[in-house]
């Protein structure tokens, strides 16, 4: 479900966690102390919540949901991928980590609007065509997201060995440094996205 914020609701309708020194969670709509295994289950049920420091007042939701997906993890709930994890972790401090989370976020978006029909298919035609037709979808959500980084891309990306810097337009002065420097992480994260593709 889309929470509050993704549906365009505003902000102030969701409802608020404060996190106390002793680690305790307290959630100010129900007037009662939960646990990261009930924000998980408000996660699931599509309930937005944003969560602050009691003491500093600091927005700690990113914080928590890596805690809720950690117990996750830890309690045989296997999710990710070992080598996802390698190539997440890889990302940190890495030149195109300002273009992953969009990418991971529209992944998981098509994926949420797709997975009712994917689950009838697998149902239909076996698991094992099944997973074939899994394997397609990650593909064409590969291609759409790499079709909607050319037109955010005011340049053509370079393909495979042949990529080399394309000629700046005749009736337009040169690119300036920034814009190069867009070229080249853009031609970077075009590459990572042919990987993932070759390994779908």
């Amino acid at each position: 479900m889309a929470s509050t914020q993704e549906t365009g609701a505003p902000q102030d309708e969701r409802v608020v966690i404060k996190k106390y020194a002793n680690r305790r969670l307290y959630n100010t709509a129900s007037s009662s102390y939960v646990t990261l295994e009930h924000l998980s289950e408000m996660v699931k049920k599509g309930v937005d919540f944003v969560v602050y420091d009691a003491k500093t007042n600091e927005d700690i939701t990113r914080t928590v949901l890596t805690q809720i997906i950690f117990e996750e993890e830890s309690q045989g709930q296997s999710l990710l991928p070992i080598q996802f994890l390698r190539q997440l972790i890889g990302f940190y401090g890495n030149s195109m980590q300002a273009f992953l989370p969009s990418y991971l976020e529209l992944s998981l978006a098509t994926f949420t609007q797709q997975q009712e029909q994917l689950r009838n298919q697998i149902a239909a035609i076996g698991q094992t065509t099944g997973m074939g037709a899994y394997e397609d979808h990650v593909r064409q959500n590969l291609a759409m997201f790499d079709r909607a980084m050319k037109m955010f891309s005011p340049f053509n990306f370079a393909k495979g060995a042949e990529a080399a810097a394309p000629a700046p337009p005749k009736a337009e002065p040169p690119q300036d440094d920034a814009m190069a420097e867009l070229r080249k992480r853009m031609e970077e994260m075009q590459a990572q996205i042919e990987k993932l593709a070759s390994k779908s």
